[in-house]
Parts: structure tokens; C-alpha cells; sequence
């Protein structure tokens, strides 16, 4: 098997000073890799010393390779996520249609909010991506604080009255 060749963006000696100065968790672990790599060894052996699957070992070498020094750490805080499933004019059309059952007194539930989105985007949407929408666009649940069953009334008021006041 080939090994896998490093870009020289840096000398194996300023490698080994990022590999050893490195504070955060995730560039401990990943200078190591570079360095190995560097210095010529095998992934297998890389594999074997750090633990970590042939397959990252090549993606780390392969972002390292591409991005230089930038490619290291944590690349999660560029990452935005999924798109949504709706354009700003479905959300906006959504919270309308929303607002006037509202104001109608209409509770729409997430199922309810998914089997729209389904017509509008001709595709299935699950449930608790309706819910979501429903949260992100504002809507909460208005639903009572649940009362026990054997709450008795008149001896809660009688107890707040004598624990609240002096």
C-alpha cells in the first residue's frame, strides 16, 4: 500500500513543536497523526499507535494536505447545518396560516405542520421536523400545568394563605 504523502506546508520539526505545544483536545490528537505521517511512517502503524481508523487518518492527511495548518482542530463551528426544508416565503406563508388559526382558536399540532410542509415540498416530512418548524416560528405549546387527580383546592389556597403570610 502507498504511503500517504504531507504537503510541506511546514518542516517535520515545526510539526513536532505544533504537535507537542498543542493545548486543545482535538489538535492533541490530530498533530500526532501528521507527524507520524510526516516522518514517513506508514497509516497502518499510524492506525495502530493512535488508535484512530485508516479512513479519518487519510481525511485528516487529505484536509491537512489542502488547508495547511487551518485544516487542523475543531472544523465543526464552520459547519451551519442542514439547509431548512422551507424558503423564507413557505415560512412566512406557514406562520400566517398559523397566526389566523390562533386567532380562530385552532391548535395545530407538529403532524399537522409536517403534513403541510409534505404538500408544499412533495416529499415526506416526519413529524418532529413539524414540530420543529412550529418552535422555530414561534409557536409554543399552550397547555394547563397538569393537576392531580385527589388535588384538593380549598386546602391549597388554605395552605399558601398560612405559608405566605406572616
Amino acid at each position: 500500500m502507498r504511503r500517504l504523502k504531507i504537503e510541506a506546508h511546514q518542516s517535520l520539526e515545526a510539526i513536532e513543536k505544533r504537535y507537542r505545544s498543542s493545548q486543545g483536545g482535538i489538535e492533541r490528537s490530530q498533530w500526532p497523526v501528521i507527524w507520524l505521517l510526516a516522518s514517513g511512517h506508514k497509516s497502518e502503524a499510524v492506525a495502530a499507535v493512535t488508535g484512530y481508523s485508516l479512513d479519518w487518518i487519510r481525511k485528516l492527511a487529505q484536509r491537512y494536505n489542502a488547508q495547511g495548518t487551518g485544516g487542523m482542530g475543531d472544523q465543526r463551528h464552520g459547519n451551519r447545518g442542514r439547509t431548512l426544508s422551507l424558503s423564507v416565503y413557505q415560512q412566512k406563508q406557514l406562520k400566517h396560516i398559523l397566526k389566523e388559526a390562533a386567532e380562530r382558536g385552532e391548535v395545530w399540532s407538529g403532524v399537522q405542520v409536517a403534513a403541510w410542509m409534505s404538500e408544499r415540498l412533495k416529499r415526506r416530512i416526519y413529524p418532529q421536523r413539524g414540530w420543529e418548524m412550529l418552535r422555530r416560528l414561534g409557536f409554543r405549546p399552550k397547555v394547563g400545568r397538569p393537576r392531580h387527580v385527589k388535588a384538593n383546592a380549598a386546602e391549597q389556597s388554605a395552605y399558601k394563605k398560612r405559608s405566605f403570610t406572616e
